[in-house]
């Protein structure tokens, strides 16, 4: 069996860091472009393992960018469909979702160059390995190339970035089934006349909208209320969006068996209610791909759900092997694995640094839209904070009146002794262009009267964080417009 060795040395004698990445996602690039920053050229190795045809990860290739490309297009088919202005006519939109899967695909492989490929070309000490990794021990990786051919790696150091994969649920009859997964629903080539979604998750929300705007009839069976995790009023008011749209939400409730008869597939609900559909999604959550990597061989603890346990420091319980990204226990966003990447760079290389995620926006793609940054009130409560709250309605934010998309609120969240915020949560067109604001404001330590004071341009969707802050001491429909 031939093997890599991790004792490469410079020409000067000295040895060359030898780092091994499993996973080719945004992780593990920012990881391998941190550690040539810290090391300097012909100062490392870096070896990244990819046992799938397309390296770059979940993001591009069917997550973040191919989602994002059919939320917008559906989103221009809903304004042709259903606009606000009384001067401009309604009518139905000209879809051909064949081809806009072929754009999707088209931007899909353009971003993978630039943003991949382009890296190794770039970059003569990374390179990259076609084959599945599992550890023999700390030092030692097993790989089973894509020619069938074994081999073993050694390294100094570890990055295990291999990203997550969708969970299917134990639902009888399922697995006998055609169902999609959100891979097979961003790519379809035809807009299914119904299509139900098990599940609530981020993507079951996005892509429930998405289809409804691209013409099929939705239904979304929740196992609890939408969004059952954050404030409250978020499910509330996004569940009486998507009703308003057509979009049936089944909350508290269950699917017990599926079958499918070769045209449609029929769901029994808990209720003993049955749905006919041509097409079911399930979209229940991502669980971390680390099942086969052997990890207990090198002595990697991970959580009862088969996330790797690491550190602020994005270190795991081996001290020469760290994780990021959806495979460990943090927060499944892109930016999030980018972030744990580029840090564990720092410290395989002797440096100190955290990911500090206190003040970690996130958004969700539906119209309105969903964007949350630090606590909610319950949040805080539970952790001993008094604190006081104000909700805005969109329909006193001037932007929001001018474009007749009044829909949602922005709502904050302070320390009730300082006024300090510490919490925002948002429901609002084009919210997540107004969130990073908000998580700027709570980096910052600013209190509501510190951000009711500053300066927001006219006619902003963000001048509503100004307004939601000015409630706290006074009556906002009272002001005339801009006042300061």
């Amino acid at each position: 069996m031939p093997s890599s060795s991790c004792c490469a040395t410079k020409q000067s004698g000295s040895p060359v860091l030898h780092v091994a990445i499993i996973g080719s996602g945004s992780a593990a690039f920012s990881c391998a472009l941190k550690l040539l920053e810290q090391t300097g050229k012909n100062n490392a190795r870096i070896t990244i393992i990819e046992a799938n045809k397309n390296i770059g990860g979940c993001c591009v290739n069917v997550g973040c960018v191919p989602s994002k490309i059919l939320i917008r297009a559906a989103q221009l088919a809903q304004q042709q469909r259903n606009n606000p202005f009384t001067g401009i006519e309604n009518h139905p939109p000209l879809l051909n979702r064949a081809l806009l899967s072929a754009q999707q695909n088209s931007r899909v492989d353009e971003l993978r160059q630039a943003k991949y490929q382009k890296m190794l070309n770039d970059n003569p000490d990374i390179s990259l390995v076609a084959g599945f990794a599992k550890f023999k021990d700390k030092q030692t990786l097993t790989l089973t190339l894509n020619d069938g051919s074994e081999q073993t790696i050694t390294a100094d150091k570890f990055l295990i970035a291999t990203g997550s994969s969708p969970t299917i649920p134990d639902i009888e009859g399922l697995q006998k089934t055609p169902y999609w997964t959100s891979t097979e629903a961003i790519f379809a080539t035809k807009a299914p006349p119904h299509l139900a979604i098990i599940g609530s998750s981020v993507i079951a929300l996005e892509i429930a909208q998405a289809y409804r705007r691209l013409g099929s009839e939705v239904t979304l069976i929740a196992r609890h209320t939408l969004l059952t995790k954050e404030e409250p009023l978020l499910g509330k008011e996004l569940t009486l969006a998507f009703e308003n749209e057509g979009i049936k939400v089944l909350s508290n409730c269950q699917t017990k068996r599926v079958s499918h008869n070769g045209e449609h597939f029929t769901l029994l609900l808990d209720d003993q209610k049955e749905i006919l559909c041509q097409q079911l999604l399930i979209s229940t959550g991502r669980h971390a791909n680390t099942s086969q990597l052997n990890l207990s061989a090198a002595g990697i603890e991970t959580d009862q759900n088969g996330s790797i346990r690491v550190n602020n420091k994005m270190a795991t319980s081996t001290a020469n092997i760290y994780a990021a990204g959806d495979c460990a226990n943090m927060p499944q966003f892109v930016y999030v694995a980018a972030a744990a990447g580029s840090r564990a760079a720092i410290n395989m290389t002797g440096g100190d640094a955290i990911l500090d995620l206190t003040t970690m926006p996130a958004v969700i793609f539906t119209d309105p839209q969903v964007a949350t940054v630090g606590l909610t009130e319950a949040q805080a409560q539970q952790q001993g904070m008094k604190t006081k709250s104000r909700v805005l309605t969109m329909e006193n934010v001037p932007r929001a009146l001018a474009n007749f998309a009044t829909e949602g609120f922005i709502k904050l969240v302070a320390l009730a002794d300082t006024g300090r915020i510490i919490g925002a949560q948002i429901l609002a067109h084009e919210g997540g262009e107004i969130i990073q604001s908000a998580a700027l404001a709570i980096h910052n330590k600013m209190t509501v009267d510190d951000l009711a004071k500053q300066l927001f341009p006219y006619l902003t969707m963000v001048e509503g964080l100004k307004l939601c802050a000015q409630t706290f001491s006074k009556d906002v429909s009272q002001l005339s417009c801009c006042a300061g």
